[in-house]
């Protein structure tokens, strides 16, 4: 996401994810993203910068399901996220918190463990989306948050583990290609049970990060008919309510 610094907070992010599990082919995908958003589920991606959201008009604007940031580090609370939440849950919206990730302050288990105390939990209720971790370009100072490829991995596996060990679903992972290969060493340790959100801000969803061989969020645009970013589900919206539910 565009991430501007805090108090500001919003981050256009880099949203493309991908889960092996969920059989939905990335060669579905129209060439170009508006006809891929007119074809798809069309959803969309919130911070504390769209404060107060009409998510009746957002509902009513074709929007099936939204990302919404709960924490940064394990010092920023979004301060819309309950009523952004539960708002597009009253609207009929799918929904689901996700984490943006500053692995240079605190460890991966120590931010999960944050994100789930301030809204990052899940629930086979068929209308949450499982937690997202948002990890890409550091806004606050060296690409890779000064970490070694290894090391990277590593804090990634942490979040991931301790996401998993709670809510019994691993995290979608937010990121783009060029962040991901450069700073995880081209690890393609996570694609086989982490769904992809691709940010790739284009007309097609182009290359994917190491491992992964299709998306299952994209997020290719910044700015649309709908609150924030803009982003769709790869397959039907019957597989996307499966999604939220299994």
């Amino acid at each position: 996401m565009a991430h501007v610094p805090q108090p500001t907070r919003r981050r256009a992010r880099l949203l493309s994810v991908a889960v092996a599990s969920l059989a939905i082919t990335g060669s579905t995908l129209a060439t170009s993203s508006e006809a891929v958003a007119a074809a798809k589920p069309r959803g969309h991606d919130v911070s504390s910068h769209q404060g107060k959201i009409n998510w009746p008009q957002a509902k009513k604007n074709g929007a099936r399901f939204v990302y919404i940031k709960a924490t940064e580090a394990t010092n920023y609370r979004n301060p819309y996220f309950a009523s952004q939440y539960n708002g597009s849950y009253k609207a009929g919206i799918l929904r689901g918190a996700y984490h943006f990730a500053l692995p240079n302050k605190s460890s991966g288990k120590t931010q999960a463990q944050y994100f789930l105390k301030h809204g990052g939990g899940w629930s086979a209720d068929g209308k949450t989306l499982p937690p997202a971790l948002d990890i890409e370009h550091n806004p606050y100072g060296a690409n890779c948050y000064g970490l070694s490829t290894g090391s990277m991995v590593s804090w990634i596996k942490s979040f991931s583990d301790e996401i998993k060990r709670v809510t019994k679903r691993r995290p979608v992972i937010y990121t783009s290609a060029k962040w991901w290969n450069t700073c995880t060493g081209r690890s393609s340790a996570f694609a086989k049970d982490h769904p992809l959100w691709l940010a790739n801000w284009a007309s097609t969803p182009g290359p994917m990060p190491a491992g992964w061989s299709f998306q299952t969020f994209w997020q290719h645009a910044t700015k649309g008919s709908l609150p924030g970013d803009q982003n769709v589900f790869n397959g039907a919206m019957s597989q996307l309510q499966r999604f939220a539910s299994r």
